[in-house]
């Protein structure tokens, strides 16, 4: 019994210290499959996989830029990394619940090697991590519709996050050797992180240092005008994902040379990430002019093609979407009359990038004739918000004028817009702000919005319920009649052959 009690030889020698490394690999190895097929990270990942199905198939509504699809790979792994750290957690605990503690004491390995085990088996979580991000960045990037360039640091958030979360679990285990520390720290991460409340600092610099820094923005801007911080950010994850293992090492009893620097050194990478992000997160000059001038002056950042009569303008990561803007162009340009059949127009994209990702002013609409303008996003509500603004070009003669409409003209601003859809009740739906099909309405664009009145409502209404041939032919006979400025919306119904609405033209 003495014998068993006797405490272990001290490690001596070099071929002393490689076996110890090697029952650390095997340890390490066993644990990683322990933790893989722990309850908690098996549910975690079928919980993540589903998610990015459920909001791969149909995000961006298939029309994706993708240096905002990396940013959308951080969120999902925040379940995986509680996970892994609860379940790293009970591992590092495991033989004070079975009561063999005193019978490891008799191993060679020492307990913090025993610490750098379980700090390693958290690696390969972190790695189907890793293929799961990747999984969900390629799907998008895939897209028919996809455009743009991720950022590796970005989509290095992700299972770096894992990894912290995991040395977290294995720190917390050396440091309260109780079954509900890292349950109850879990919940804090999450209420935290995931939802959001109380920040880890205080202003913008605090919030980065947090594992995933989401910033909304309606809009999409070109890669090099983010001015995020990401390679910063992603050191200082990793860092501070070291550190934390080194440092339960180093409580566990490894006083070595090799740990204490471990901790110095990975404190320092975390230090300097930090730092480093703190200072990006001021654009510099550069940054500061270029986005004046794509918002301002867009003319002197875009490339421009042309398609029939139209010439499209955008910046270099969206030209390739000029085919998407020009069938648009082309079906709504099929349904008028007049001049305006033969009319060439300028499609420009337009942005205001001067906030940055936080920015969220509107475009003022243009006032230079037959010019449309188009945003970074796609797909979805923005093709009817699209062709609205292409048809109020076509009627009024710019955007300005366009959305001043109070008049008969919205009926055939209306009509070009949504007659061509395979769906032009639904776009209708979809292109007003209250998602309404009756009652006056304010029309959504791509810079200011449109009114419609009950009256044109029901009108439109009608004519969208008829044969498309049989109204195409109407518009184009009268298109001087009802693209005058004078005409109402009773006479813009005789002229169609629709029952005329009750009540004056007013727009509210």
């Amino acid at each position: 019994m003495s014998a068993v009690l006797e405490a272990a030889p001290a490690e001596t020698g070099r071929d002393g210290t490689r076996e110890s490394w090697r029952a650390v690999a095997a340890l390490a190895r066993f644990e990683a499959r322990r933790l893989l097929r722990s309850v908690p990270v098996v549910v975690a990942f079928v919980v993540y996989a589903a998610w990015i199905v459920w909001r791969t198939r149909s995000s961006w509504d298939g029309y994706p830029a993708l240096q905002d699809a990396d940013r959308a790979t951080q969120g999902g792994p925040l379940l995986v990394g509680l996970a892994v750290l609860v379940s790293a957690n009970f591992a590092v605990l495991r033989a004070g619940r079975h009561g063999t503690e005193t019978a490891f004491g008799t191993l060679a390995v020492a307990p913090w090697r025993r610490t750098a085990a379980h700090a390693l088996s958290v690696l390969p979580a972190a790695l189907l991590t890793a293929v799961c991000v990747a999984a969900q960045f390629t799907w998008e990037a895939l897209k028919p519709g996809a455009v743009g360039h991720g950022s590796p640091a970005e989509l290095a958030v992700g299972p770096l996050t894992v990894l912290l979360f995991g040395a977290v679990g294995v720190l917390v285990g050396r440091l309260v050797p109780s079954a509900l520390a890292a349950p109850l720290l879990a919940v804090v991460l999450l209420f935290t992180l995931a939802l959001g409340a109380a920040p880890l600092g205080s202003g913008e610099g605090g919030a980065w240092l947090k594992p995933v820094v989401t910033e909304a923005s309606t809009e999409s801007l070109p890669s090099d005008l983010l001015g995020r911080p990401a390679a910063w950010h992603a050191l200082y994850l990793a860092g501070a994902a070291l550190c934390v293992a080194f440092l339960a090492m180093l409580i566990a009893g490894g006083r070595n040379l090799a740990v204490r620097a471990g901790v110095a050194g990975t404190l320092a990478l975390a230090v300097l990430g930090a730092v480093g992000q703190s200072v990006g997160l001021t654009p510099s000059a550069d940054l500061v002019a270029a986005r004046e001038r794509a918002s301002v002056s867009p003319e002197k950042e875009q490339r421009c093609v042309e398609r029939g009569r139209t010439t499209y303008c955008a910046f270099p990561e969206w030209v390739e979407r000029a085919g998407a803007w020009a069938e648009v162009v082309d079906r709504v340009r099929s349904l008028a009359g007049g001049e305006a059949a033969r009319q060439p127009l300028l499609v420009r994209q337009r942005i205001d990038a001067r906030y940055g990702l936080d920015g969220d002013a509107a475009l003022t609409p243009l006032t230079a004739p037959h010019q449309v303008t188009v945003g970074t996003a796609w797909g979805g509500n923005r093709v009817p918000e699209f062709s609205t603004a292409v048809a109020s070009v076509l009627v009024g003669g710019d955007e300005k004028a366009g959305g001043a409409m109070c008049d008969g003209r919205m009926v055939t601003v209306m009509w070009l817009s949504l007659g061509w859809q395979d769906d032009p009740l639904g776009a209708l739906r979809r292109v007003r702000l209250d998602d309404s099909v009756t009652g006056s309405a304010v029309v959504l664009s791509p810079t200011d919005p449109l009114t419609m009145t009950e009256g044109q409502t029901d009108v439109v209404r009608e004519l969208l319920g008829r044969p498309r041939d049989e109204v195409t032919e109407k518009v184009k006979e009268h298109w001087a009649e009802l693209t005058s400025p004078k005409v109402t919306t009773a006479q813009a119904a005789r002229l169609l052959g629709v029952a005329a609405p009750k009540g004056a033209d007013r727009c509210e």
